[in-house]
């Protein structure tokens, strides 16, 4: 990891750093469309065979059985159930406090006006399974799903020998998720974007995965036959801002666990001072020799960087125009500087508050903005997978009371015929 002096960086260099390395969208892109159009045409059989292309899928049934959920539950640990579980109660009690509540004003005598929310009717849940499998996020995504009240959920991974992972089928069941392909890639957002004469489209995707499934996402989401996506996303990244006196070995961990994510994971350390830096990576180098990820690990931190601040407004003014993904505060009293957090998608406070624990089971959603998208996206949420619809509802002598005021302006847009809808009825 390269050391920099904030205070001594110019304007530019301050807005190098706040870039993420850059994906290849053209040559991406080239490389997903023709798979999403080949799929749009010709259905579940296109899907297959790109699922035996990339990730060698040669079996006939796509759709996990009952016997395959039954299967899963029964060979899983008691200790991993156990942690499922845990994990699923913390996220349920987090999350049954977002449901959006239904308010009504009377604007004017006579004008009332509300707004209700409703469930998206079929969603489905992209679960990455390359390089890690993640039953983390298949709660994070089928919990707040289930709360919100959604018609179907269909969630999709992809196969290893033929076979979804044991903890990700139990979490899916837990979930209350039945409808589970073992589809993965471009292929997966395909299929679950256009649907086919097995499968029914769903109406929103969520959830993350690697450069080919981004693009698949964002491509899908501006085609008039395709569907919504939760939010567009990048690599994962952490910024972590130390004081005068972090433990360095902490500090080193919070910096690692988000490295070992993937080669183009991005970190990023803010220390108070140089010698908070030497300290904190040579526990990095100490700490990475015993990891299993090791190479990614250090892949990815060859492409992060530290920044030395002289004070805590400066760490935090970039902290801002970078917008983590997470942020983690090693700082005294780290509560009292909550509000100099304008744009982060989720926030640890304080030594003992890994970001781990919100990847996995403290109740906040881990499916958060990445890639400086944290400036105005905010966090899987349960109003995620809902809508709201708003209703007016106006007596005649409420008509009348708003009609000057809807005549005057459809005048002014020389829209005669809003004016008539309004004129005729009080006539």
């Amino acid at each position: 990891m390269k050391v920099f002096e904030l205070n001594k960086l110019s304007e530019s260099a301050l807005v190098a750093l706040t870039k993420r390395p850059a994906i290849e969208t053209t040559k991406t892109f080239s490389i997903v469309n023709p798979i999403l159009q080949e799929i749009k045409e010709f259905g579940l059989k296109a899907a297959l065979a790109y699922a035996e292309k990339f990730d060698g899928y040669t079996g006939e049934q796509i759709r996990v059985t009952n016997e395959e959920f039954s299967e899963a539950e029964k060979n899983l640990p008691a200790e991993v159930k156990d942690a499922i579980l845990t994990a699923a109660k913390n996220i349920r009690s987090f999350h049954e406090k977002q449901y959006p509540k239904t308010y009504q004003t009377e604007a004017m005598p006579g004008v009332v006006c509300s707004k209700e929310y409703r469930a998206i009717e079929h969603v489905g849940l992209y679960i990455p399974g390359g390089s890690a499998i993640l039953p983390s996020t298949m709660l994070m995504l089928g919990i707040p799903a289930s709360i919100a009240g959604c018609k179907r959920v269909v969630a999709c991974s992809p196969a290893k020998d033929g076979k979804i992972n044991d903890a990700l089928l139990f979490a899916a069941m837990v979930c209350g998720v039945k409808e589970f392909y073992k589809l993965g890639g471009a292929q997966a957002i395909a299929l679950l974007a256009y649907g086919c004469q097995e499968i029914k489209k769903v109406d929103k995707i969520f959830g993350p995965g690697n450069q080919y499934v981004t693009a698949a996402k964002l491509l899908v989401s501006i085609d008039a036959g395709g569907c919504a996506i939760d939010m567009p996303a990048g690599p994962s990244e952490v910024l972590v801002i130390a004081d005068d006196n972090p433990n360095a070995s902490y500090v080193a961990s919070d910096l690692l666990s988000q490295a070992e994510h993937g080669v183009d994971s991005h970190v990023v350390l803010l220390a108070q001072s140089f010698s908070i830096a030497e300290n904190v990576l040579k526990e990095v180098v100490l700490q990475v020799e015993q990891l299993p990820r090791k190479a990614i690990a250090i892949k990815a931190l060859e492409n992060s960087f530290v920044l030395v601040y002289s004070t805590l407004d400066e760490a935090f003014a970039f902290s801002n125009n970078y917008a983590p993904e997470h942020l983690i505060l090693h700082i005294e009293n780290p509560g009292a500087y909550s509000d100099k957090i304008i744009n982060a998608g989720s926030v640890f406070l304080g030594a003992y508050s890994p970001e781990s624990v919100g990847d996995y089971a403290s109740g906040t959603n881990h499916s958060l903005p990445t890639y400086g998208y944290a400036k105005a996206f905010s966090g899987v949420s349960v109003e995620s997978f809902m809508k709201g619809i708003t209703f007016q509802q106006l007596t005649k002598e409420g008509l009348a009371c708003i009609a000057p005021t809807v005549t005057t302006l459809a005048e002014t847009e020389m829209l005669s015929a809003h004016k008539n809808a309004v004129a005729i009825r009080l006539k």
